[in-house]
């Protein structure tokens, strides 16, 4: 997500650093002609297929399939989202990541003092967790080990008002910190500790920093009165955001290099003990259902990503609601998977039970998402009716219709044909789609020419203004004329700034195909080959054209304006090149 950085930025960034300084500091490299190689971080290989170009300032592995610009090497390998790879590129370029005006136009406020209280107030509940017997039985019942409550930073919230206003809100400043960080809750005697008698977990962002907490009671309900909530999270803040946030994501890169799968489930204590276990994967939403943007966190983290419910109406309905977030984040190579757990049953109980292994079954053994899809969907129709099959179509053509263009939506539009014999209803957008191959991967002119555009975005400064070849009824012919207009209007930028430049559109994938596979040749040979590929689509505009006006004139439907422009095309029989070598 870009948020709100200028592309201005983004360029300058991408020009100060070189791609093959970024990925020496983390994958070590060897010269291979005119680039650099090695074994690829992202997969398991011998035989080294991840190369780094110089010229081009990107990384492609032809084993994975992985490429990219540096900033998307450092998302990809350091597991980060766009902001905070730009952060992290940023700071070894020492630049200063700017803010464009927009919802959030205020400077950008420094938050330092924000982490640093909230690192303090983990520290002081971790020092607590020894002293109080209630706190260490919990701990001994639960079977948690000391390496466990060490990697989980687990601590103990006392019994009363004011423990953490008086050990870190020592100023009026400090107070007022604790009040924004969400560690203070107010009643009629004013500000009081929001965490009370609770086993405490720190909630940790991807960088490693305290950014909220979450405290569970170990006590039984009482036999009367009115029990506090199990589970209590710090409330919304500026550096919290529960939509955005997982529990224990940073404790799962830290222990997995290479992450094939992650798994979610939905309590702290379900994450902690899958971990002690031996399943160091494990991941939970923080209260809410899973959203949007935990999904592309998730599979940013991993291509497969298991939903871990329990099996009753709540956890399908949980379910349901996940599968719904990934539709739209699917593309080719994410998978999903839902693993519903036995009528009574938690992680935590289960993997007690049934140890590392079997619970290391379940999770191979997962429904996969289109199993759960058309299940979901057709148990309560009757598919040996035309009304049934028609209401299975009616259900699903819009959430597939929410799937990314690529072979998986391909295969759900054929199964959803096959079950209902009414996939050809599909929305008009969704069949086109599904119908053509990506827009810049076809074979054809206009891949040629955005292909040969990225290996030199200069060759734009030669190509004049108004670009003929938009006549042309083809995919890929705006796209052609965005990629030049947007080199046009930044001299110097090289393929990978222009390739980044989409990286929140779908167009972005198929780009970085193109970059992956641009062939190696002579500045000027590839210069001449990309005019030749304009010229042509201009002829075939024209031809196009005339064709039209043709087809219109047999019907006496042309006006008089274009009488003269077919009696000019008529007439002409090549155009002119479009620029000067």
């Amino acid at each position: 997500m870009r948020g709100l950085i200028p592309d201005s930025f983004i360029d300058e960034l991408l020009a100060r650093v070189d791609i093959v300084d970024v990925v020496e500091r983390r994958v070590p490299l060897k010269k291979a002609g005119r680039e650099w190689t090695a074994c690829c971080p992202f997969h398991d290989e011998r035989t080294p297929s991840f190369y780094v170009s110089p010229a081009k300032q990107f990384f492609h592995c032809f084993g994975c399939g992985v490429s990219g610009s540096a900033i998307k090497f450092i998302m990809d390998f350091d597991r980060l989202e766009f902001p905070d790879a730009v952060e992290e590129l940023a700071q070894t370029a020492g630049m200063t990541v700017p803010r464009e005006a927009g919802r959030d136009a205020a400077p950008r406020e420094d938050k330092t003092d924000l982490y640093s209280l909230l690192e303090d107030a983990a520290s002081w509940y971790e020092r607590e967790l020894p002293r109080h017997a209630d706190a260490q039985a919990y701990c001994k019942k639960r079977g948690l080990d000391p390496e466990t409550i060490k990697r989980f930073r687990i601590g103990w919230a006392p019994a009363g008002y004011d423990g953490v206003m008086k050990a870190l809100g020592n100023s009026t400043r400090r107070r007022d910190l604790l009040d924004q960080a969400g560690m203070l809750a107010s009643g009629d005697r004013g500000k009081y500790d929001r965490f009370r008698e609770r086993l405490m977990f720190p909630i940790l962002d991807r960088r490693g920093r305290v950014i909220a907490f979450g405290g569970r009671v170990v006590q039984a309900a009482p036999a009367s009165g009115q029990a506090p909530p199990k589970y209590l999270n710090s409330p919304e803040t500026p550096l919290f955001h529960k939509g955005r946030e997982l529990f224990a994501l940073w404790q799962v890169k830290q222990a997995n290099q290479s992450l094939a799968r992650i798994v979610v489930v939905e309590g702290y204590m379900d994450v902690i003990a899958l971990h002690q276990a031996g399943l160091p994967i494990a991941v939970a939403t923080l209260g809410t259902a899973t959203t949007p943007d935990h999904t592309e966190i998730l599979f940013r983290a991993a291509p497969d990503v298991v939903f871990c419910f329990d099996g009753d109406r709540a956890g399908r309905a949980a379910a349901w609601k996940a599968l719904e977030a990934a539709l739209p984040r699917l593309r080719d190579g994410r998978q999903a998977y839902f693993l519903f757990l036995p009528d009574g049953e938690d992680p935590d109980s289960l993997v007690r039970k049934e140890g590392k292994d079997g619970f290391e079954k379940r999770i191979k053994e997962a429904m996969p998402l289109s199993d759960y899809f058309f299940s979901e969907l057709s148990h309560d129709v009757d598919m040996g009716s035309l009304d049934g099959r028609a209401r299975l179509a009616e259900r699903a053509r819009p959430l597939i219709g929410k799937l990314p263009d690529g072979a998986f939506r391909d295969l759900m539009v054929q199964e959803l044909e096959k079950r209902s014999g009414v996939g050809a209803n599909l929305p008009a957008s969704v069949l086109h789609r599904v119908a053509h191959q990506p827009t810049t991967v076809q074979r054809s002119l206009v891949r040629s020419a955005i292909s040969l555009l990225l290996a030199q975005p200069t060759l734009a400064d030669r190509v004049d203004k108004p670009y003929r070849f938009l006549r042309l009824d083809k995919p890929g012919v705006g796209l052609l004329a965005e990629l030049l207009d947007l080199a046009r209007a930044r001299p110097g930028i090289n393929s990978a700034m222009l390739v980044e430049h989409f990286v929140e559109r779908p167009e972005y994938v198929p780009l970085k195909k193109l970059m992956a596979t641009l062939s190696v040749g002579e500045p000027e040979a590839q210069a001449m080959e990309f005019f030749d590929a304009l010229a042509r689509m201009d002829d075939q505009a024209t031809t196009q054209r005339r064709d039209t006006l043709l087809d219109k004139s047999r019907s006496g439907a042309l006006d008089s304006a274009e009488k003269a422009e077919l009696r000019e095309l008529l007439a002409a029989r090549a155009r002119p090149p479009v620029a000067s070598a």
